[in-house]
């Protein structure tokens, strides 16, 4: 195989976040939390990971949205992973509320929803993976930004989603093909894959 030939490159201007001048792929997680009234509220976050390879998960959020304010309150959220045809869903999470960051959010009384099972807490009905998580830390001062730890209490997932030894995994992956986030304003369903090639030895 020949080598790619080089690209000339762009220096990019720090003085503004970098992050809206090129795409890359990102998970897409709808992360669940209550008012203090008990109302479900939904936002979805891209900014999203593992914290290691044990059971802690991570996203990225502020102060400013009611979900931070929720889980330092609480201490608890929920991690829904929504399928490509939920885009859509998805995305109507994050509109605005009526009368500003305290109001109502509609469009979340339309939703299908199922509950947690040890957290308070709900899901996004039909996603393919579901996390429950109470709080771990919270990190601020990136900016105006933060970082939500969670530990996983309770975790579920599909039965067309659940790797066994029975299916090979681009056979699962076509079946149930993952959602992929492309910041700034794309994503994308991925339907086909390949085995990653590992070099002889490797261990994680």
């Amino acid at each position: 195989m020949e080598p790619r030939p080089l690209q000339k490159l762009e220096d990019l201007d720090l003085r503004q976040p970098i992050w809206h001048r090129f795409f890359w792929v990102s998970p897409l997680a709808v992360i669940g939390t209550l008012e203090p009234d008990g109302r479900i509220d939904f936002a979805p976050k891209h900014m999203v990971t593992p914290m290691g390879w044990d059971n802690y998960f991570g996203f990225v959020c502020t102060p400013r949205h009611s979900t931070y304010v929720n889980i330092e309150r609480d201490g608890v959220f929920t991690v829904s992973m929504p399928r490509p045809d939920q885009v859509l869903l998805a995305s109507l999470c994050a509109a605005p509320r009526c009368g500003g960051e305290q109001g109502d959010k509609p469009v979340l009384e339309t939703m299908q929803t199922r509950p947690a099972t040890v957290v308070k807490g709900n899901f996004l009905a039909q996603s393919y993976l579901f996390l429950e998580c109470e709080t771990f830390k919270i990190i601020d001062g990136f900016g105006e930004y933060s970082l939500v730890t969670g530990k996983i209490v309770a975790a579920h997932v599909a039965r067309d989603s659940l790797r066994t030894l029975e299916h090979d995994g681009q056979d699962l992956i076509r079946q149930a093909p993952l959602l992929a986030y492309l910041p700034p304003a794309r994503f994308a369903t991925v339907e086909r894959t390949f085995s990653f090639p590992f070099p002889a030895g490797f261990k994680r």
